[in-house]
């Protein structure tokens, strides 16, 4: 099961496993956009299940959790990658995109996440991906908290499961050439050519990270490095940093 399965990374997540001879249960919003990822990945020979769901509404996430429970249809691989980005500032007088974000991103990812673990612990076998971000080693408003409590639960998460056959992964890539950060308003010129991954090189390493039981997966040399770096610099150098980043950011509006 691929959540944001219709662009990015959960569309190069799709494909990367068709590719594999995974059958799949994609998940989104967009029926349409849907429909056409679904055509694209039968014409491979794969059974392909769509689940529209809007993750922001409870009803829609209940839906996408009792289909991870269904025992007649097991689910053997979860990728939780619904997401978005968030410009807004924390001190708005708006919460509502924060709001959103922590259910979107947080609270969607415990509950799928766990609903995946309890159902493939019972089977003894298993893997959760959950993609989390580089943001969530720096300081970049409430996306980086976000992604830091992603990261952290997936740490949680796999010592829950160690040793029930289950794996749990949290993806954290950097810059990634896809329409997400055209969307959260983010000049991507502004990004040093050196820092853009390939979609399809992230569910690479991803894959092979899952395969390695790698509870932390961060794709490309340069960004374990710098990484590294931001575990090991004073966090007033690592909050002065994430202020050079967050000045790379579109004054424009977000549509």
């Amino acid at each position: 099961m691929v959540t944001g399965a219709t662009s990015g990374i959960g569309a190069a997540f799709a494909r990367a496993l068709a590719d594999r001879g995974w059958d799949l249960v994609l998940v989104a919003r967009d029926r349409e956009r849907l429909g056409r990822m679904a055509a694209e990945l039968e014409s491979l020979d794969r059974a392909v299940e769509v689940l529209p769901a809007d993750l922001s509404d409870r009803a829609d996430v209940a839906r996408v959790a009792a289909r991870l429970e269904d025992p007649a249809r097991p689910v053997d691989m979860l990728v939780n990658n619904a997401g978005f980005g968030v410009r807004t500032p924390m001190t708005s007088a708006g919460t509502a995109p924060h709001d959103q974000a922590i259910e979107v991103m947080g609270r969607v990812v415990l509950v799928l996440a766990g609903t995946a673990g309890r159902a493939m612990r019972e089977r003894g076998h298993g893997a959760i991906v959950n993609v989390s971000s580089t943001a969530g080693f720096v300081t970049l408003g409430s996306y980086s908290a976000v992604k830091a409590f992603v990261t952290s639960l997936s740490e949680g998460l796999a010592n829950e499961l160690h040793g029930t056959g289950v794996t749990v992964t949290a993806l954290c890539p950097g810059w990634v050439r896809t329409e997400f950060h055209t969307r959260a308003g983010i000049r991507s010129s502004s990004v040093p050519d050196f820092l853009w991954l390939d979609a399809r090189q992230v569910v690479e390493t991803a894959l092979r990270d899952v395969r390695r039981g790698r509870v932390i997966s961060v794709p490309g040399f340069r960004y374990r490095s710098l990484i590294w770096l931001t575990r090991h610099l004073p966090r007033r150098t690592v909050r002065w940093i994430s202020r050079r980043i967050s000045s790379s950011r579109d004054d424009s509006p977000t549509h």
